[in-house]
């Protein structure tokens, strides 16, 4: 038995945090996948995993390989999709981590139409709101809303965004319609706790100069769908992304409110790792993903 299969093994019980969850995912036996992870052992001369009869943890030394380890997998992977890119044969599976913000809105449509278009390729989707690290965690690339931070990521824009201050008509009539970024906080607000501002919300002050207000309200949701159906319903103000936001406010269930005091600058972007071998897989998914926004504009 070969090393890089051992080790494969190996990545693939770690990243599914157990045997028998790994033995489902990749479709072998727990006992092989243990036979494998035992033999990968015995080779090192070192525990990689401390094991018990409900759960195990990666030792010292196993979190040394496993890091490692997915690095060179992850070369030998990118390069073989090197050569099968040559020869017009992209397949694989893409591990992606997007925001649920993202999935959930009308653009997360890109990611069905990705799939369907390259049945060769599998998508494998972990949504989640944080900024995970790709290269610890073992992800090929990312999508992220927001302003992107000097990094060691590659990012490539895929759309601008912008946040909009929102209302509901109704809402606008009882409480009157917000003249400085100031008159929010004696108003009632729809708070999303899954955004970066919580309840300080950025805007450009007097002076153009960046400034936030303390809002609060009758909810605090951390969605931004579910804060944009309250401030449909007319509970409160809200601060939504505009690809949220969008069809509310072309249906008139919504207006946009203090548009010249509110932040742009954002973006919608792909980030993966720098490599020497950028798979195959993911420049198309990356330039389908390009595309698929340009053909949206």
């Amino acid at each position: 038995m070969d090393t890089l299969t051992r080790m494969r093994a190996f990545i693939d019980v770690v990243e599914a945090e157990g045997f028998s969850a790994a033995a489902r995912k990749i479709g072998r036996s727990k006992a092989l996948l243990s036979k494998y992870v035992r033999e990968l052992e015995d080779d090192l001369g070192a525990l990689l995993l401390n094991r018990t009869t409900r759960q195990f943890s990666l030792t010292e030394a196993g979190h040394t390989y496993y890091r490692r380890a997915t690095e060179i997998v992850r070369e030998i992977d990118s390069l073989a999709d090197t050569v099968r890119d040559s020869a017009g044969d992209v397949r694989g599976r893409i591990k992606l981590s997007a925001p649920r913000t993202f999935a959930d809105a009308p653009i997360g449509q890109s990611l069905i139409d990705f799939a369907k278009a390259y049945p060769d390729i599998v998508l494998e989707i972990h949504l989640d709101d944080r900024f995970v690290d790709l290269v610890e965690e073992g992800f090929d690339m990312a999508i992220r809303i927001s302003r992107l931070d000097n990094s060691s990521l590659i990012a490539r824009r895929l759309s601008p965004f912008s946040i909009k201050l929102c209302g509901s008509p109704d809402l606008i009539e009882k409480y009157g319609r917000p003249k400085r970024p100031q008159d929010l906080g004696n108003k009632p607000c729809i708070i999303d706790t899954n955004g970066r501002w919580l309840s300080n919300w950025p805007f450009k002050g007097d002076d153009g100069e960046p400034m936030s207000v303390s809002v609060s309200g009758p909810l605090e949701v951390n969605s931004p769908i579910a804060a944009r159906n309250g401030a449909v319903a007319g509970l409160g103000f809200t601060v939504l992304p505009d690809f949220i936001a969008g069809p509310d406010l072309e249906a008139g269930r919504l207006v946009s409110l203090l548009e010249d005091r509110t932040l742009s600058g954002g973006g919608i972007f792909a980030v993966y790792p720098h490599r020497r071998y950028l798979p195959a897989k993911v420049r198309v998914f990356v330039d389908y993903l390009v595309q698929w926004f340009k053909d949206k504009e």
